[in-house]
């Protein structure tokens, strides 16, 4: 009889255990509409566990690099960069706009770069903890993200392809 009332509290408590998010799980969605400026390097989005960042990083006095780098370190080391490595001026802007889409824009609005986007809506944006800046769409699933326009530093969980050939066969 003693296990009559053990099994449904067992059951209970199993539910309630999936439930409870894990911090694996957990990101902070940067919505439509927002956007960063190189003028306030201070302002930027971080992953949840803070390890990472992503938003502008100046470079001397040369300009700004739109970048992503490991925050909890002194150095802060640029792990990846948009628009190939070239730097931007002072006043320059990143945004997440109201349709989706992900831009970068100089001090008059002029696009500078942008992410090319191929499939479903972008919803929000989102800095993982593995160190990958993502768009992702109303269900999560990724649009676009800079694991898949790598630069020069391999992070743990990054996975390379081979890039596909598109050439044809000799005659």
């Amino acid at each position: 009889m003693a296990l009559a009332w053990q099994y449904p509290l067992f059951c209970l408590l199993l539910v309630l255990l999936l439930l409870y998010p894990t911090s694996a799980q957990i990101s902070r969605n940067i919505s439509l509409g927002s956007f960063l400026t190189s003028e306030n390097t201070d302002s930027y989005w971080a992953s949840p566990s803070g390890e990472f960042a992503f938003g502008f990083q100046q470079i001397g006095k040369g300009g700004y690099l739109l970048a992503i780098w490991f925050d909890k370190i002194q150095e802060k080391t640029i792990v990846w960069s948009a628009n190939g490595n070239n730097m931007v001026p002072g006043g320059s802007k990143v945004e997440l706009t109201k349709d989706g889409h992900f831009v970068l824009s100089d001090p008059v609005g002029k696009e500078i770069w942008k992410a090319e986007l191929f499939g479903s809506r972008v919803a929000y944006a989102a800095m993982l903890d593995t160190g990958n800046f993502v768009l992702a769409t109303e269900d999560s699933r990724h649009s676009w993200e800079t694991f898949d326009h790598p630069t020069d530093t391999i992070l743990p969980t990054m996975t390379m392809s081979r890039p596909q050939q598109t050439c044809c066969s000799l005659l």
